[in-house]
């Protein structure tokens, strides 16, 4: 059997089917039912005979599900055995499974489900801490290892420092833990301790999981295990594994824990880079959807208080279609200045050896998790422990920009250029996982996401200005945002002075008085608010807009004054972009910038990049790619841009009337009459459509000069003959005169009709 090509999948395809995730072999596409055709009668007849065994694995057919129910296997075809006919439900209901996006990435992408196994196929027979991870508790020194032909011992006294130390677990199975967990086996081991599988005799048998000490002469290990207890038992969050219990047996302290029964991240890497042998990433939006799941998790830790510190793909689990962040053994309070700190080398922030762990840090080492996730991070633990790898070493970042942007300012060298909140980070996650998902898309997007920095942008013409750019939202928790919005006067200047009189110069203050400055053209207005936003916070990315929009309000008409505006302004929404990786607003600035400054293919990248992104923004994205590409002279492509405006959009007749003048300039008959298509139910001036039809029918007069005529065609009602034609222009031009006021144009148009019309000699 062939293996299945589903990412994460360890299941092999059988009568055309996934048996593990019941997705469809390439070669096959779903359908409702498996054709039937009937056997021979000899096999029929064995068939007939043949037991009943559908079902007996699988999920119970009976389910209330509709899906499950399937109603086209009541009756078989003749000669069918019910069990092919319920074997073809079966593969009809897995395939629909399989269809139905997970909860896992917000709907925006798919991510196969991982089910839950026998607990017990976990345990291990013998448990044993790997040589190369036996150290000693006390000095750190290596211990336990192989000596010539002799392997290392699992207890012991190290060699320096004569410590004693022991890597045996000290539950086997069949203990009885407190008179409560009866133990199953050693689960794993970990930084701080040994796991073990066990059953709550007190609570139906459930699976618990016990954490004890990994070395029981660890001082630190055990004042950090009590910790860990101590934080778990204040920690309720669906996201976080939670603790039921704390324990002693024997003298030693347990941690009683819910079960998770899925795969961490870090074996299914392990598990993908087995099928094909060589590592196996996740795509980028399967990775950025495990790890915006976990986001809440780590805002309800922050919220109380604690830091997580450790995490990685071995401590996230996926189970069905959700996750669970499991291993809180390096949870700390954030005030906490004296307990040990526990990472993992390649994951942990290059300033908490120095200075502690902090959000910053969690967000650092969120960072480097999608890192590992997404691509072969050599030197990680190395060479590139404290920075990123070269952008043009690493696929991912060259395919997706706004993913390279997040993971870079999540690992910024600098704490404070990180994002300040988890939340913050989880908004633009949101966002670079819409852009990587629109990336793949060779369409406009067709819906819009809500941004809490940017309004929605209001151009609806052919033409992009700054003061039609995406507005900047209200700071809902700047103490003065309503009396700001109060101001009502619509002349900038007065506006202005009445901003001077407010009662505490905010960040909401300063943001208005820096647009009066930019809407009247003072520059000293516009730098002393600026300069008083940067003082208020030196990391205020608004300060960087403002300064763009001000950049592209002095662009002006001359071109070398334009491109330079346009150049500087570029540099500004490159930051803004930069802070925010997952906002459309800025790549649409930019692209702007970009076209103003002359460099009209980065314009198209990030037009595109808009355009295929968010729906909201595809009507200004398209006329900048129009603009763009008639340039260079490429009308189709100019076209195919006017052509993705939504008839929804309010700027939609404008895109129609654009691409038929397109059309008529090309002026050949295909294109001629495609223009007059393209107009038919616009509602135009009177004037204005005469005027339009008047050159369409000249210009075809002078291709049926050049090609004949085509009887055959129309040009919205008119035939493609010199005569229909130039009656159709005569008409056109009488039209006009009826509605020009000025003698001498009317009598200029009177003559050109008479003279264009057919003349008869009867």
């Amino acid at each position: 059997m062939n293996r299945c090509v589903e990412p994460g999948c360890p299941g092999s395809y059988e009568d055309g089917w996934c048996n593990f995730c019941g997705s469809p072999e390439p070669s096959q596409a779903p359908v409702a039912a498996t054709p039937f055709t009937p056997p021979p009668a000899a096999d029929r007849d064995a068939a007939a005979s043949a037991p009943d065994l559908a079902g007996t694995a699988g999920e119970d057919l009976s389910s209330s599900d509709p899906a499950a129910a399937a109603p086209h296997v009541a009756t078989p075809a003749p000669g069918q055995s019910t069990r092919a006919v319920r074997a073809a439900s079966e593969r009809h209901r897995r395939a629909q499974a399989a269809q139905r996006r997970s909860r896992l990435g917000m709907g925006l992408t798919q991510v196969p489900p991982v089910p839950v196994g026998d607990p017990t196929a976990a345990v291990p027979d013998d448990p044993q801490v790997p040589e190369d991870r036996r150290v000693c508790p006390n000095c750190g020194a290596p211990v336990g290892r192989a000596a010539g032909d002799a392997s290392g011992r699992q207890q012991g006294y190290c060699p320096q420092c004569r410590a004693p130390y022991s890597f045996t677990p000290k539950l086997a199975p069949g203990d009885l833990v407190a008179g409560q967990y009866e133990v199953v086996g050693a689960l794993a081991h970990g930084g701080m301790g040994w796991i073990y599988l066990a059953r709550d005799k007190n609570v139906s048998d459930r699976w618990v999981v016990l954490k004890g000490l990994l070395n029981t002469g660890d001082a630190d290990a055990l004042d950090a295990a009590v910790a860990e207890q101590q934080f778990l038992a204040q920690v309720k969050h669906p996201l976080i594994v939670e603790i039921y219990n704390v324990v002693t047996h024997e003298g030693d302290a347990y941690t009683v824990m819910e079960y998770v029964g899925g795969t961490s991240l870090k074996q299914m890497l392990k598990q993908r880079m087995a099928t094909t042998g060589r590592y196996n990433a996740f795509p980028v939006d399967q990775a950025l959807a495990f790890v915006l799941e976990t986001l809440p998790a780590f805002s309800h830790l922050h919220d109380l208080g604690l830091l997580y510190c450790d995490f990685k793909p071995d401590n996230l689990i996926q189970e069905g279609d959700a996750v669970k962040l499991i291993d809180l053994g390096g949870v700390r309070r954030q005030d906490d200045l004296e307990s040990p700190i526990y990472g993992t080398v390649g994951y942990q922030a290059p300033e908490v050896p120095e200075v502690g762990p902090s959000v910053a840090s969690d967000i650092w080492t969120i960072g480097r998790t999608l890192c590992v996730l997404t691509f072969e991070f050599r030197g990680y633990q190395s060479e590139y422990v404290a920075s990123l790898p070269p952008v043009s070493q690493v696929p991912p970042f060259l395919e997706h920009d706004a993913f390279y942007r997040l993971v870079a300012r999540c690992c910024a060298p600098d704490p404070n250029d990180r994002f300040l909140t988890v939340e913050e980070l989880r908004l633009q996650m949101i966002g670079v996982l819409r852009q990587v998902v629109a990336a793949g898309s060779a369409s406009a997007a067709t819906m819009s996401a809500h941004s809490t920095t940017f309004e929605a942008p209001v151009s609806t013409g052919e033409t992009l200005a700054w003061w039609e750019l995406p507005e900047l939202t209200r700071d809902e928790t700047d103490p003065m945002v309503d009396w700001v919005a109060s101001l009502q006067s619509a002349d900038p200047t007065a506006l202005h002075d009445a901003l001077l009189g407010a009662d505490e110069t905010t960040s909401e203050v300063l943001v208005a008085r820096a647009r009066t400055g930019i809407r009247t053209g003072q520059q000293p207005w516009f730098d002393e608010a600026v300069r008083g936003l940067v003082r208020l916070d030196p990391w205020d990315w608004r300060a960087a807009w403002l300064r763009g929009l001000w950049a592209l309000s002095q662009a002006g008409e001359d071109a070398t004054r334009a491109g330079a505006a346009g150049q500087s302004a570029a540099g500004h929404f490159a930051a803004v972009r930069d802070a925010l990786p997952g906002e459309v607003a800025p790549r649409l600035a930019l692209a702007l910038s970009s076209e103003i400054g002359g460099y009209s293919k980065a314009a198209e990248l990030d037009y595109e990049r808009v355009w295929r992104t968010d729906a909201a923004y595809v009507a200004p994205a398209a006329f900048g790619l129009y603009r763009v590409r008639r340039s260079r002279d490429d009308d189709d492509g100019a076209i195919a841009a006017l052509d993705s405006v939504p008839p929804s959009s309010r700027a939609h007749p404008r895109a129609r009337w654009l691409r038929a003048e397109l059309l008529r300039g090309r002026g050949t008959l295909a294109d001629l009459r495609e223009s007059v298509h393209a107009v038919a139910r616009l509602t135009l001036d009177p004037r204005q459509r005469a005027h339009f039809n008047a050159s369409i029918y000249e210009q075809a007069l002078t291709q049926v000069a050049q090609h004949g005529e085509q009887p055959g065609w129309r040009l919205g009602e008119v035939p493609v003959t010199r005569e229909a034609l130039r009656r159709a222009v005569e008409k056109e031009y009488r039209y006009l005169a009826d509605y020009t006021p000025d003698p001498l144009e009317r009598a200029a148009l009177i003559d050109r009709a008479n003279t264009i019309r057919p003349w008869s000699w009867t």
